[in-house]
């Protein structure tokens, strides 16, 4: 294994002419994990990386400077997130990737959490009173998926150029000998503290007597045991033998229900991209179980039939539109969608233009419609997450959402190992009717079952113009993930914003239920009064997008944007 000391003090600087990749290949950027600042916006030519943490997104530009492709970088990103990004960056959640490679070709990796096989349908709902209980299913070892993150790790490796152990080591140096951690992370840490507690037999490296705070040091000796066990055995280092029982042993302490055979036999599955148009830009984003795909295709085809440029940036009539498409959307998410390897899911007939078409049929453009009043289509037919955006010299783009669910997952800390679990159950429907932690409300088409995937928001994104790399986009955001895309969309296609606007003007969300408008602090108030007169009900929420947008500029220069939201950062070169 190569050194510590070579990782972090022997690497050279490189920033003379950083548009000459060829002057740049081989070489190293220094990263230095105890002083580090954010940059927001980034332009370059032969390579982008923008995603939630600076150090992993150097971490991807080094990968990409020393030749690797973009699938490089993403595993490489993935696996300094899961350290330097604990509430969201993970080994023990799931995730999508969506990809399109220079030659044409496109993939969709899901590696999506799964129920174990002890799971149930009933599991989370009280026998004696009939009602679930959102406590099982939010938080505690009982709301665990079976973990995905380190398989699609390895399954993208059939893409990638650089070996693996290259990937890995400066995630295992930087859960070695620690990282200064920010402001946000610190009060993130401090305000999970009791849950930590309540939820761990043994105290994890996470809580700290007296408190974090910014430039503290987060050294986490185990989880980089657990890193460097998979750097020698690969997938059955996480899946197999010494962590694999860290894991089983924990469900057993308390009262989870992962087994053995569950993680052995956990599988990826590689499936195909949902693909379609919009005024001439090509999308290409995730199929089921990712929800975001199917209601982007619905979405932004509903709203191509109207001319949403000449409403105006943030008008009350651009709002209110994007708002109605959004209700009935969410709406059919509830009624039909879920798993396809359990159920069958009218896809086809939801996208079709002749269904898109009933649905805006009683539309009103001055009046708001009332959930209770939208309900599914008729069809006859038998927070807390992390996204990557890629982009490389030879025009391979990589789109990566993953996710523990809730912020720290499950807040369990598996013992010995230093990685925390999901509370990916809950995106279950634990009972029909009930909304999860984000308020989606969903059926039997979503009911748990076992070896079932739960469905998803995550939207990772790739948009093509001419048949080349024009946006690549992606969130994290429970619910918000699919709005949030669908208006970082809008902004750049219909309303002509670059790449730094398109991510940090105020985001609005609607999902049908709960029947409300939610918007960020910064929205329009003249906007929010004008829709409450045609009679929407407006929810003013904390900001929820961590937007990560990379978009052509012009020529071959690209620009990218980290959302002003968190510490995400973009690089480029």
């Amino acid at each position: 294994m190569v050194s510590l000391k070579c990782l972090f003090t022997g690497i050279i600087l490189c920033l003379t002419n950083p548009l000459a990749h060829a002057q740049n290949i081989g070489r190293k950027i220094k990263i230095n994990p105890y002083h580090y600042t954010i940059q927001k916006d980034a332009e370059g030519k032969n390579g982008m990386v923008v995603c939630a943490h600076t150090l992993a997104a150097k971490v991807g530009m080094d990968i990409l400077m020393q030749g690797g492709n973009a699938v490089d970088a993403a595993i490489a990103v993935q696996l300094a997130l899961a350290v330097v990004y604990p509430g969201a960056g993970n080994l023990g959640g799931g995730g999508f990737m969506v990809a399109r490679f220079g030659d044409g070709k496109r993939i969709a990796l899901d590696f999506r959490e799964v129920a174990p096989a002890g799971a149930t349908e009933d599991m989370y709902v009280d026998k004696k009173t009939g009602e679930a209980n959102l406590q099982l299913s939010q938080e505690g070892h009982l709301a665990c998926g079976v973990p995905g993150t380190v398989a699609g790790l390895f399954a993208a490796m059939k893409y990638a150029k650089l070996p693996f152990e290259k990937l890995i080591r400066p995630a295992i140096a930087l859960a070695d000998k620690g990282f200064v951690i920010s402001e946000r992370e610190a009060n993130a840490l401090n305000s999970t503290a009791d849950e930590f507690r309540k939820n761990n037999t043994s105290l994890p490296v996470f809580v700290r007597q007296g408190g974090w705070k910014a430039g503290d040091t987060l050294v986490q000796k185990e989880l980089a045991r657990t890193l460097t066990r998979i750097q020698r055995d690969g997938a059955k280092g996480f899946y197999e033998g010494e962590t694999a029982k860290m894991i089983v042993d924990e469900m057993k302490n308390s009262g989870g229900i992962i087994s053995f055979a569950d993680l052995k036999n956990y599988k990826f599955e590689e499936r195909v991209p949902d693909e379609f148009d919009y005024r001439g830009y090509h999308i290409i984003t995730m199929p089921l179980p990712g929800s975001g795909g199917v209601l982007l295709h619905q979405m932004l085809k509903m709203l191509e039939a109207r001319p949403i440029a000449s409403y105006g940036f943030h008008t009350a009539k651009s709002v209110q539109l994007i708002t109605e498409v959004e209700r009935r959307a969410y709406a059919d998410r509830s009624e039909y969608l879920g798993d396809p390897d359990f159920i069958k899911v009218p896809v086809k007939t939801l996208v079709s233009d002749t269904y898109l078409k009933e649905r805006m049929a009683d539309y009103d453009s001055a009046h708001a419609s009332m959930s209770a009043a939208i309900k599914p289509g008729y069809i006859k037919e038998s927070d807390q997450t992390t996204h990557l955006s890629i982009i490389d010299k030879d025009g391979n783009c990589v789109s990566v959402t993953t996710t523990l669910n809730g912020t720290y997952g499950s807040k369990c800390v598996v013992a010995g190992a230093g990685f925390l679990l999901n509370n990916e159950m809950d995106d279950f429907s634990v009972q029909p009717g009930v909304p999860n932690q984000y308020g989606a409300v969903g059926g039997e088409a979503n009911a748990i079952a076992p070896h079932k995937r739960m469905l998803s928001s995550m939207s990772p994104t790739i948009v093509l113009k001419d048949d080349k790399p024009f946006m690549v986009v992606g969130t994290p955001g429970g619910t918000t993930i699919i709005t949030s895309v669908l208006q970082s969309i809008i902004n750049v296609v219909d309303f002509g914003m670059n790449a730094h606007d398109a991510v940090n003007e105020p985001k609005f969300h609607h999902q049908w239920l709960p029947d409300q408008i939610d918007v960020e602090k910064d929205f329009p108030a003249d906007v929010c009064r004008q829709l409450q007169d045609m009679g929407y009900k407006i929810n003013e929420r904390k900001p929820w997008s961590h937007t990560e947008l990379i978009k052509l500029k012009g020529g071959t220069l690209y620009e990218a944007a980290a959302d002003k939201r968190g510490d995400d950062d973009a690089e480029g070169y």
